[in-house]
């Protein structure tokens, strides 16, 4: 069986903004009653988390949990522990209304740092990235261009996203040119 690689396999530009390759992260999509107190202790069973409130995001130390829609969350964990947190909450979750599917591979991850980080997204999405509209904490489904992504805060100047591994290659090089070196409009940093 081959090795997973990520898929840019670790690359890293420096521009304005740093783009880089988050490498293999686990993604466990959850899908149920979020409403559910089952489903509540499922989660904070599995990685130490509560759930989080609509449109947000929390990390911890055995990983984290997005608010996707009103009947689905995004678990993040260590790639190679993926397939157990399935296991974990299809043990927990048993008899209830609900599924749990490792999405690890389907998906890629980048993280930008720097301090026009919402400068960058802002070229590409109609999200509304204005300090006042969206906070650390906050997560946000959208567009990059013509494909679907999530982005969030998870430091002031440091933003996670997610797209489908089949355009990750695509976004990685958006955000690369839309990273370059003198291209931010300063917007958001105007003073």
């Amino acid at each position: 069986m081959s090795d997973a690689v990520s898929v840019v396999n670790g690359a890293q530009f420096d521009g304005a903004v740093q783009v880089r390759d988050a490498g293999l992260v686990g993604m466990v999509t959850l899908r149920g009653d979020l409403d559910s107190q089952e489903l509540a202790k499922a989660v904070k069973s599995a990685i130490g988390l509560t759930l989080p409130d609509a449109r947000g995001v929390k990390a911890g130390t055995k990983g984290g949990v997005a608010w996707m829609s009103p009947d689905e969350l995004l678990l993040f964990c260590d790639y190679d522990e993926a397939d157990a947190l399935v296991a974990k909450l299809d043990k927990a979750l048993a008899g209830e209304h609900f599924l749990a599917v490792n999405g690890s591979d389907a998906r890629a991850s980048f993280t930008l740092t720097g301090a026009g980080v919402r400068e960058v997204i802002a070229k590409g999405s109609p999200a509304d990235l204005s300090p006042e509209a969206f906070k650390q904490g906050e997560m946000r489904r959208s567009r990059l261009g013509q494909v679907a992504v999530a982005f969030w805060l998870s430091a002031p100047d440091t933003m996670e996203l997610v797209c489908f591994r089949s355009v990750g290659a695509f976004v990685y090089d958006w955000l690369c040119v839309a990273a370059a070196e003198d291209t931010l409009p300063e917007y958001f940093n105007a003073g």
